[in-house]
């Protein structure tokens, strides 16, 4: 294990919130000096067959402390699948049999061990405490909130007030997860922002069952490939674990380069200070090859990265474009940035700014063979590097800095 210091630069790396800072860093200094790992956990619910990126945040952090030293476990709600998590839903979830819950419990299995260390990791089941616990365990458990401070959550709240339908058994969720954290000793819950309330809920149980509360870690929900919203099978805007290398690598490269840095935050371990010294593309090239060797292995992501390269970023670009437009300091906003419109437009191969959006909007816009559909998109321009630009589909620009 490394000092308090070094573990908590990495254990704090994209969190969004710590319920508390103070319980997290005495939790630290204390493993360090008994040498007792800190019992570290996150829940998955398999109600889909399908991991995708978004997921991995939470088993990427898991891994953080997993390097340093400390027990993870891994685990899969089973018994909660079945409940159906209220979370952010207008409305009841349709219930998944036990049959369905466990053949998708499989395929998470596979896939997780993609990131963790298998011979390191302690998969769990929470139908192993709660499938064998009595009626009147259940009432127990029940008699330790308040109907009250369950309306207080927003979700439940919200469908109250808009006279939606809301089951007895979806107030089990939160109560149920909050148990696992007393039938796990959990240390340390990582979990969503959208899940503070279940992960506050294991606090206050353990509080109650005579057990130190855990602190408690929110991560940021990943959004997907349109850079709006979180990622979702249901939007279509995901990447899931088992696309094809070739998929995988063409989806991280249509992300947007404030994107792309999200990614790395929250997705790798690499030094962010260093992939900002990078030319974006092949900052992007870099991750996407990065991501795809995690999932199908080395060769996999070098093979995509060559076929990406040879595909989108050589095909019909001349020699000789059709204008070479040197950047100048007073084209610039701050630092390096230009917006995309303006970009364009400067380049004389457009008549106006509007004609420039109008032709990103209808994705008629190309740079380093990467087509970019935002109008708001803002292009880095570092001195001693070279851009290919294409405009339509027959006009091309190299861009520059000026010397």
């Amino acid at each position: 294990m490394t000092d308090v210091n070094q573990q908590l630069d990495l254990i704090l790396r994209g969190v969004v919130e710590v319920i508390q800072p103070g319980e997290l860093e005495s939790k630290v200094t204390r493993s360090l000096k008994e040498r007792r790992p800190l019992r570290v956990k996150a829940g998955f619910d398999p109600t889909a067959p399908h991991l995708h990126l978004g997921h991995t945040v939470l088993i990427h952090k898991l891994k953080h402390f997993q390097d340093l030293g400390h027990h993870v476990i891994f685990l899969i709600g089973d018994f909660t699948g079945m409940i159906g998590d209220p979370t952010g839903v207008s409305e009841t979830r349709k219930a998944l049999t036990k049959e369905q819950v466990l053949e998708n419990a499989k395929t998470y299995q596979r896939q997780v061990f993609k990131i963790l260390d298998p011979a390191k990791t302690t998969v769990e089941f929470n139908s192993r405490w709660m499938g064998s616990m009595s009626a009147g365990g259940l009432i127990e458990l029940a008699a330790h909130y308040r109907v009250a401070r369950m309306m207080e959550r927003e979700d439940f709240r919200k469908r109250f007030e808009e006279q939606k339908p809301i089951s007895v058994h979806e107030f089990l969720y939160p109560l149920v997860q909050g148990y696992d954290s007393v039938a796990l000793k959990a240390d340390v819950e990582l979990g969503g922002t959208d899940q503070k309330f279940n992960l506050l809920m294991g606090r206050e149980l353990q509080r109650d069952y005579g057990q130190e509360s855990q602190v408690v870690i929110t991560m940021p929900l990943l959004e997907g490939t349109d850079g709006v919203k979180k990622m979702s099978k249901s939007v279509g805007n995901y990447i899931a674990l088992e696309d094809k290398p070739g998929d995988m690598f063409g989806k991280l490269m249509s992300i947007s380069d404030a994107l792309m840095q999200r990614y790395y935050e929250l997705l790798t371990t690499e030094d962010l200070s260093r992939v900002k010294t990078l030319h974006p593309m092949e900052a992007k090239q870099s991750l996407a090859e990065m991501i795809v060797a995690r999932y199908h292995g080395a060769d996999a992501g070098r093979q995509a990265r060559a076929e990406f390269q040879q595909k989108f970023q050589e095909r019909e670009f001349p020699d000789e474009p059709d204008v070479r437009l040197f950047v100048t300091a007073d084209m610039l906003r701050e630092g390096d940035a230009i917006g995309l419109v303006d970009l364009v437009a400067k380049t004389g191969l457009v008549p106006s700014k509007s004609e420039a959006r109008r032709l990103i909007v209808q994705g008629g816009i190309e740079l380093d063979g990467q087509k970019r559909s935002d109008a708001n998109t803002i292009v880095t321009v570092l001195p001693g590097q070279r851009y290919r630009l294409k405009v339509g589909r027959r006009k091309f620009a190299f861009i520059e800095r000026a010397p």
